[in-house]
């Protein structure tokens, strides 16, 4: 048994399921975290939400937590493409992709499935979020606005108990996320900004074996699309 995490997919289907199932080569009795944002800006957020779904039915342990750009996606099914802070290419791709004209329209599938997702996974070892946590807050775990969005904050050990920390949300380079790892860092953030192929130093999905610590680099796939690049 194994236990992997991954981090912001944002519709890179193709680089998604290449990273499970040829690197990962996932088992049934593996254990597959997932740590939110695997809609918007790429190509083929259906084809994600559908895999990880497919893998679910098929009873493999795929445990998924929420990411901003979930939630986002879940606001715009019921509030309209207002609550989307996409260009209007990066609207009219997932439009397309979902075979639908209007936001509001979002089958009650995907909805459903991600109004659903947790915002926190506290394991024997680690704590797993998309974001991080508002330390300032009293119940770090009732801010989920925090959960969702928050970037910079120290980390109180203590009340996470010592445990190691994991996230994404913030796109960071492949050789810090190479560097983190080999440390052994008690915080770790796993978003390798695999959606923004344009940027040399990033374009890659990674996925960290929680117990090994080895990390397992695949890069973008998918590519081309129009995606802006990240300054």
């Amino acid at each position: 048994m194994a236990r992997y995490a991954i981090s912001d997919i944002h519709g890179c289907s193709r680089t998604f399921k290449t990273l499970v199932l040829e690197q990962l080569q996932l088992k049934k009795t593996d254990e597959l975290y997932l740590l939110g944002d695997y809609v918007n800006k790429g190509p083929d957020s259906k084809g994600v939400l559908d895999f990880i779904i497919h893998l679910q039915k098929q009873h493999c342990q795929v445990y998924c937590l929420r990411g901003n750009h979930d939630q986002m996606l879940l606001k715009a099914a019921s509030k309209g493409e207002s609550a989307l802070n996409l260009s209007e290419q990066e609207k009219a791709m997932v439009l397309h992709n979902f075979g639908m004209r209007d936001f509001k329209k979002l089958p009650p599938t995907y909805a459903s499935f991600i109004d659903a997702l947790p915002f926190y996974f506290d394991l024997p070892d680690y704590f797993l979020v998309h974001a991080g946590f508002d330390f300032h807050q009293d119940d770090l775990f009732r801010d989920k606005e925090a959960m969702l969005n928050i970037r910079h904050y120290e980390v109180d050990w203590e009340r996470l108990h010592n445990k190691r920390l994991l996230h994404g949300h913030t796109p960071t380079a492949l050789h810090a996320i190479k560097k983190s790892v080999a440390h052994q860092d008690a915080r770790i953030n796993l978003d390798a900004g695999c959606v923004y192929y344009k940027n040399a130093t990033y374009g890659n999905l990674v996925a960290l074996d929680l117990d090994t610590n080895l990390l397992n680099i695949q890069c973008n796939l998918d590519r081309p699309y129009p995606v802006r690049r990240k300054s």
